[in-house]
Order: C-alpha cells, then sequence, then structure tokens
C-alpha cells in the first residue's frame, strides 16, 4: 500500500505552539491510504492520553478529517517510502525534511511510534528528537528503539497498532470496529476494482463475471474503480462503474454495502473501517500480513512464489500469484461467504 507512486510536492508544517496539558505522541505511517484505515483504531485510542501528531502522506487527511479529526497532520511523503525513485538521494528534499525535523523537535515529544520495521523510519524519528521510541525492529536492527516490540517477524498489521496501544498503556483497540451506518440494503456487495500497485490488480473480465454471475443469483453489486479502468468498465458492460469523487464518496459508498470485496489494497481496509466484511483476492502478499481487521474477513491467497510477500517488487513479468488465479477458484469460496455473512 503505497503512499504514491510519483514524486509530489512537499510542504514543511506551520510551527504550533501546543495548548494541551496532554504529553505529545508522534506517529508515523509513511505509507498508503489502507495502512491509514488501519491505523484509525489506534488513533482514537491515543487521543485519550496524548496531544496525537500523524507524520504520513498528504492523502491521509481525507481518513482523519472523517474518522480521528482531532489528530493533526504533518503531511510527508517519506522518499525512503516511494515504490519508484526512492532511492535517488539526489531528489530528496533535503531542505524541506530539515524543517520538518526542526518543527518535530520544537514539540517535545514525550514518544514516538511506527510499526514498519525498517531503520530508515526509525532514524527518522529518532532524529526527531522524542522522549522514547517504540516500534518494531528485525533481528539485530532495533537498537535504534527505546522499546523493541518484535518477538518475531512480521504480523499482522491491526495486531502491530494494538500491541503499541498495550505498550503506551492505551484502552484497548478495537480491531472489529462497529457499520459506520447499517447498509442500504441484504443485497448490497460494494466491488473496488482498483489498487495503487498494478501488480495487486487481478484482471477486470474476471471481475466482471463475477458481477454477471452475482446478479444472477440476485445480488445488488455496486463497482468502484480507479479512473484509469473506467472505460475498460464500460467495454466490459459496465455503464454505472464508477471512480469516487473523494474519500468522504469512498467511505459512504462502501459503508452502505452489506459486504465488500476486491484487490488486497486500500479500500478494503476501509471497508473494514466502516465495519463492512471483506473478501480479498490476494497475490503478491499474504493474508496474514495483510488481511483486512474484520472478523468475518476471507480471502483467496495467490499462487505459491517463493518470493512472496515481495511487497510489490515482482521477479517476474507479470505477477503469475495473481493471474495464476481464475474465476472458477474464487467464485465458490466468494459464493459461500457471501451466504455467512451477517451485516
Amino acid at each position: 500500500m503505497s503512499a504514491v507512486s510519483h514524486p509530489v510536492a512537499f510542504s514543511p508544517p506551520a510551527h504550533r505552539v501546543r495548548a494541551s496539558t496532554k504529553p505529545a505522541l508522534l506517529v508515523a505511517e509513511f505509507r498508503g491510504t489502507g495502512d491509514i484505515a488501519i491505523l484509525i483504531p489506534f488513533l482514537r485510542a491515543a487521543l485519550t492520553h496524548y496531544d496525537v501528531t500523524l507524520l504520513a502522506a498528504p492523502n491521509a487527511a481525507g481518513l482523519l478529517q472523517r474518522f480521528a479529526p482531532e489528530v493533526e497532520l504533518i503531511p510527508c511523503v517519506a522518499p525512503w517510502a516511494l515504490f519508484s525513485g526512492g532511492r535517488n538521494l539526489s531528489r530528496w528534499p533535503w531542505r524541506t525534511l530539515g524543517r520538518i525535523l526542526r518543527e518535530l523537535r520544537s514539540r517535545r515529544f514525550a514518544a514516538a511510534v511506527s510499526i514498519w520495521p525498517l531503520a530508515s523510519d526509525h532514524l527518522f524519528l529518532r532524529l526527531a528528537r522524542p522522549g522514547k521510541l517504540l516500534g518494531y525492529g528485525r533481528p539485530g536492527a532495533g537498537w535504534l528503539l527505546d522499546e523493541n516490540l518484535a518477538d518475531q517477524g512480521h504480523i499482522h498489521r491491526p495486531e502491530a497498532w494494538r500491541r503499541l496501544a498495550e505498550s503506551l498503556r492505551l484502552p484497548a483497540t478495537v480491531i472489529a470496529q462497529p457499520r459506520l451506518h447499517p447498509p442500504v440494503s441484504s443485497r448490497r456487495v460494494i466491488l473496488h476494482s482498483g489498487a495503487s500497485q498494478p501488480l495487486r490488480v487481478w484482471p477486470l473480465a474476471r471481475y466482471a463475471e463475477l458481477l454477471r454471475r452475482l446478479r444472477a443469483q440476485g445480488w445488488d453489486p455496486v463497482v468502484l474503480c480507479d479512473r484509469g479502468q473506467l472505460a475498460t468498465w464500460r467495454e466490459l458492460g459496465e455503464p454505472l462503474a464508477r471512480a469516487a469523487g473523494g474519500m468522504d464518496e469512498l467511505v459512504d459508498v462502501i459503508a452502505g454495502g452489506a459486504a465488500f470485496f476486491g484487490n488486497d489494497s486500500g479500500p478494503g481496509h476501509i471497508a473494514a473501517l466502516c465495519g463492512v466484511a471483506t473478501f480479498t483476492i490476494f497475490g503478491p502478499q499474504v493474508p496474514e500480513l495483510f488481511a483486512p481487521g474484520h472478523p468475518q474477513a476471507a480471502w483467496i491467497e495467490g499462487r505459491p512464489c517463493r518470493y512472496k510477500p515481495c511487497y510489490d517488487r515482482c521477479h517476474y513479468a507479470e505477477p503469475f500469484c495473481l493471474t495464476g488465479i481464475d474465476v472458477e477458484m474464487v467464485w465458490p469460496k466468494l459464493e459461500q461467504w457471501l451466504t455467512q455473512v451477517k451485516s
């Protein structure tokens, strides 16, 4: 779940004098919208004890405004977190990063946290000079952390934030979120066919066949997609497919469904945040790390590959782990899951 896949403008934060008597907490999540959706329950819990600042890509603003408006966002697209161009040090906005660090230091954070086991994230947070730094360090690489919560390899993302909340003595985070509002109908199923990374997009023609079978069984599917997929959906006979005009529209449409299905991408995690059960078609990533945090979440795992999880850096000309999944593999599992979903 990438923050972005191309360079974007960086904006330094405006200086702010804190009026709150709570200690200040810095939370870093430099990746994509889905990662922000996973983070929201932790932010809500943190607000009970801390004045919370989130360091994240600008597109985090939409979800924050909807689900955690008390959290201050400092926009920062971390160049080391980009899927392309991240290693080109000459293109890094060094001056802006320096201004961001100076502003962060002025906040005198009591603590800073991150769930990604990456020294690059930890080093940047350490340079912000928090009172303590908590996170997950790989074996032999957690020396930048004051408290290393890693007791094994990667763990499920919602569980990683739950452990951080426990370490900070916050109220227990609830992974299973209540429904944002009741579904439009018990037969409404939302499909989102997009993803920030092409390697995670299951072929649209196969989704079209699933839609045909769902309608034949009396389901009412609604198709959301990325803007670049609209023409293909028109060709496949789905004239009502649409790209959401903004985060509020995306959330409201997804929340109106009795169930959601789609790729391993941000909209699935937004569905879980809205309390909507999810069915995910996985490819390069693995469900035990990236499955949406809903108690009725289901999935079909990508075909075996010795490089998984490859974190969207496929070693082959196409992601056979994903394209090797056909309709006949997905349909029986999706059909059975839909009969069991309770909205």
